[in-house]
């Protein structure tokens, strides 16, 4: 296989580290952070190949005008609001994603926050670190089971759909879902899943409403004050899609005046900023951003990576082509 000039923008696991190094001409960065817009246009420059991930800002870098060499980005991760695809389209640069392999873990953990909000897990470690848990008592840290309680999904794509069942069928929720189109009766039946035609209907029903949804322009902000609004005062919002997709400041102001009961947030708008009143809050359970960090799936996206260039190079069409 010839060897071909790839940036990978931080670090990825040994294992695909390895694989990239032995059978390719790869830099690979050692740091865990991505690049800035000035490294990035300077990458696009320099490199056969671009591998970035969420933290690269490509999305603001200016193509027009420039020498640009890269003919793909391999994109380290299934979100692409972080990229500009009209860009890279005009620019005749191919861009691919990594679905699939994210599934599993981004939706064991919308799981793991419903259940750490619902229980109150967050601040019962808290009690108990800082020394203040006095022991058992009847009515201490009293929350809310799963069972028996309604889970409206906003979209239902491939993650929303493995929430669902990991929900249904391990803990006996009831599940609603809003997108753009309706499911197939066959993937409804799978999960036992009803579709809500109407998005403020689902939050008006649901004690759980979790984001599954694409980031970027179309959705930005699209869980405002007036949305929250019409959640139960019992339920809760969990979020591992995008940061934007929530209006923070409403989502804090709602909370505040206890319009629902509690937050599980694993994104943020200003990544790795975080609001200190939502760190203050003691019902809001907030999670760096973790959804893949499984090395399972971590290991996995990295080899669909290197799969998306394998095919490139071949002359073939990447099997995660976006653009």
């Amino acid at each position: 296989m010839p060897k071909i000039n790839i940036l990978v923008t931080q670090k990825w696991p040994e294992t695909v580290q390895d694989y990239l190094r032995a059978n390719y001409d790869a830099a690979i960065r050692d740091r865990s952070r991505g690049l800035d817009e000035a490294e990035l246009t300077a990458a696009l420059e320099t490199y056969d190949i671009l591998c970035p991930t969420v933290t690269d800002p490509l999305a603001g870098v200016n193509f027009s005008g420039r020498d640009i060499r890269t003919r793909l980005i391999a994109n380290y991760g299934a979100g692409l609001d972080h990229i500009n695809l009209n860009k890279c389209r005009a620019a005749g640069i191919i861009v691919t994603n990594t679905p699939d392999v994210v599934t599993e873990a981004t939706a064991e953990l919308a799981v793991l926050l419903m259940l750490a909000v619902a229980r109150r897990a967050g601040e019962g470690e808290r009690q108990l670190r800082r020394g203040s848990w006095a022991g058992w008592e009847a009515t201490h840290l009293l929350g809310t089971q799963l069972g028996g309680k309604t889970l409206g999904l906003v979209g239902f794509g491939r993650i929303a759909r493995t929430t669902a069942y990991k929900a249904k069928h391990g803990h006996g929720m009831r599940i609603i879902y809003h997108a753009r189109h309706r499911a197939a009766p066959d993937e409804e039946a799978a999960i036992g899943a009803s579709f809500r035609p109407d998005l403020d209907g689902l939050l008006a029903e649901a004690d759980f409403v979790s984001l599954h949804i694409p980031g970027g322009g179309a959705t930005e902000n699209l869980i405002d004050a007036h949305k929250l609004s019409l959640m139960k005062r019992s339920a809760y919002l969990i979020n591992t899609a995008r940061g934007t997709i929530v209006d923070e400041e409403a989502l804090v102001a709602t909370l505040r005046e206890g319009r629902i009961a509690g937050a599980g947030l694993d994104v943020y708008r200003a990544e790795p900023s975080v609001p200190a009143s939502l760190i203050d809050m003691e019902n809001v359970v907030l999670l760096p951003h973790l959804g893949t960090a499984t090395r399972e799936a971590r290991e996995a996206m990295g080899m669909r990576v290197v799969a998306n260039i394998e095919a490139f190079i071949a002359g073939r069409d990447p099997p995660d082509r976006i653009v």
